[in-house]
């Protein structure tokens, strides 16, 4: 390997190092700030996150938000990724920072772009242009994670061929009018899901898998034992009966996994791009 490659790789596992250090001693100063952009013409309000103590450029990570839209709850995630080291946008996927006033008003936001998957994609690519366009953002160390409808969100984006380092989805809907045909995937997939997740059931999950199988992808599927819908989320509730309700240790335990497997990724990310 050539020196300049070798100096490459150190700086990069040195700058790593620094972020993983800073974290588990709780230095890392986080600041926001609203980014504005568009997606076919329409206006995008996104939250960003970032590092003030960390040099870049620095791995970025995509926040999608739940059906309700961009609110504290998407932007307290995105808080918690910059303060792994990362530069974190929680996207605007309904435009204007429009945020819903209630579920049905939540469900009529989802559901219509459900139902109109290109549209869907075409605003989450909207929202990773503008994460890769960031300054402090490594553009080759960009990831996707996403919540509920998020999370539904961020595996259309994997399926649509984008090309990121990881995606993640959390409780998200598994199933797709669009499956990924094969070879088309280029990111690797986590997909954190409650067993006993009834707006998600078994065979929806199994043909998540089988899509998974046959596209050829790089893919993990767990699933959180005596866990519902929406666990990730205190506001949840704590009655499972409902069908949704919060479970800090699948939270916990799912935080884990995706936060190795950030860390995996964009460390092989950074490899590939300094040989």
């Amino acid at each position: 390997m050539a020196a300049g490659r070798r100096g490459g790789m150190k700086r990069m596992a040195i700058l790593m190092g620094v972020g993983l250090a800073a974290q588990a001693a709780g230095a890392v100063e986080v600041k926001t700030e609203k980014l504005t952009y568009t997606a076919d013409g329409r206006t995008m309000i996104g939250y960003l996150a970032y590092p003030a103590n960390l040099a870049g450029p620095l791995p970025g990570v995509l926040v999608v938000h739940e059906w309700q839209g961009l609110n504290a709850y998407a932007k307290h995630r995105a808080e918690q990724i910059a303060g792994l080291g990362y530069v974190a946008l929680a996207a605007d996927i309904y435009g204007a920072g429009r945020v819903a006033k209630n579920t049905t008003e939540a469900q009529q936001l989802s559901t219509a772009l459900k139902h109109d998957r290109p549209e869907l994609r075409r605003r989450v690519e909207a929202g990773l242009r503008a994460l890769q366009e960031v300054k402090r953002v490594d553009p080759q160390r960009v990831a996707a994670i996403g919540y509920c409808f998020g999370g539904t969100t961020v595996l259309e984006l994997a399926r649509s061929g984008a090309r990121l380092s990881a995606v993640v989805c959390f409780h998200g809907g598994l199933a797709t009018p669009l499956p990924a045909e094969p070879g088309l995937i280029h990111t690797a997939i986590l997909a954190c899901q409650g067993a006993n997740d009834p707006f998600v059931p078994p065979p929806e999950v199994a043909a998540f898998e089988d899509e998974m199988r046959r596209s050829g992808a790089d893919w993990q599927l767990i699933l959180y034992g005596n866990t519902v819908h929406s666990f990730t989320n205190p506001a949840s509730g704590n009655d499972p009966a409902k069908g949704l309700a919060y479970n800090p240790l699948s939270d916990r335990r799912s935080w884990a996994a995706m936060t190795a497997f950030l860390r995996e990724r964009f460390a092989t990310a950074g490899q590939a791009a300094n040989q």
